[in-house]
């Protein structure tokens, strides 16, 4: 059973100024998270509660896992530079 994609409004404006090219990495991203959200390179990051990323390429996906719910709850997209962490 897929989980639920839950896109907040402030990842929606990040996932606007992508290149399509990196969206549809992004999108494939999303599919393959449906399936089994802790998939690929994810983390959890440092000084927060429960928020995790993905890694794809140079973006990084930060996002919360809900397990009783089943449902991923997308955060944001960003591009990964010398100053993201």
């Amino acid at each position: 059973m897929p989980w639920a994609l839950l896109i907040t409004r402030s990842a929606e404006r990040d996932l606007k100024a992508l290149p399509s090219v990196d969206l549809r990495r992004i999108n494939a991203a999303f599919e393959s998270m449906r399936a089994n959200p802790y998939s690929g390179d994810v983390k959890f990051l440092a000084g927060t509660a429960g928020v995790l990323r993905r890694r794809v390429g140079a973006w990084r996906i930060l996002f919360e896992v809900h397990q009783r719910e089943r449902r991923l709850v997308i955060l944001g997209v960003r591009r990964r530079t010398s100053t993201t962490y």
